[in-house]
């Protein structure tokens, strides 16, 4: 069995610790570095590429918001899993504009963040409950204003579905036109014309609108956590 690639960061040694411990106890994820700061982060993602990485926001040197945007901005396909004790509308926001598929608060068990990073392996986004619905609901909402046109004009095509799919996951255009067997120069004239026709004109608005018209699942652990109170 593959173990799934993760670099961890976290400024805390203890719960850097206690995370790894938590994270690898099933077997099929493997901690291969750890980092203590955003500078670090963004160093050792080009030294170790990872497939995840779970990354803190308050860090001495470099904050994760920014290492996010640096990390993202050299690997594309990288998926990032925010771990963060803050739960406020503008950090999740700006984490999600930065391109981050994922945010757990640090209240969420070992077994949580361990279902996160495995749902984000498989292509998926994963929010806190109540972040998810936050994201939902805010999507709703700007679509009764003149940001976004409603549902009823925005009737996409299988290619395009197709095509929000794979971008909403974080694909790089190299490999959305290899998974289309397309051109990167035609992937780009999709990807534009896709925005202009949902009036979406950033990654984080198309990752919201697929959230909210279903076109890809954002996994909760509502269900877990049903499960670990049944307990």
């Amino acid at each position: 069995m593959k173990q799934i690639a993760v670099l961890l960061v976290e400024d805390h040694m203890i719960v850097r610790q206690g995370l790894r411990l938590l994270i690898e106890a099933d077997g099929d994820i493997k901690i291969v570095g750890e980092a203590k700061t955003g500078r670090e982060a963004v160093q050792m993602t080009r030294d170790l590429r990872p497939e995840i990485v779970v990354m803190d926001i308050a860090m001495p040197l470099l904050n994760g918001l920014e290492a996010t945007r640096q990390i993202l901005k050299s690997f594309p396909a990288m998926k990032v899993l925010i771990l963060s004790a803050h739960s406020d509308p503008e950090y999740v926001e700006q984490v999600v504009k930065a391109g981050a598929l994922g945010y757990l608060v640090k209240q969420s068990s070992g077994e949580v963040v361990a279902q996160a990073i495995r749902e984000l392996h498989k292509g998926k986004t994963f929010f806190t409950p109540s972040i998810a619905k936050r994201l939902k609901d805010e999507y709703q909402k700007s679509t009764n204003g003149v940001g976004l046109r409603k549902k009823s004009d925005t009737q996409l095509t299988s290619r395009e579905s197709e095509l929000l799919q794979l971008i909403a996951e974080g694909q790089a255009n190299k490999q959305i036109a290899s998974e289309l067997g397309i051109s990167i120069k035609t992937v780009e004239k999709h990807r534009q014309h896709l925005m202009e026709k949902l009036n979406i004109h950033d990654i984080a608005g198309l990752t919201r609108f697929a959230i909210a018209t279903g076109i890809i699942e954002s996994s909760v652990q509502s269900t877990i956590a049903q499960d670990s109170s049944s307990k």
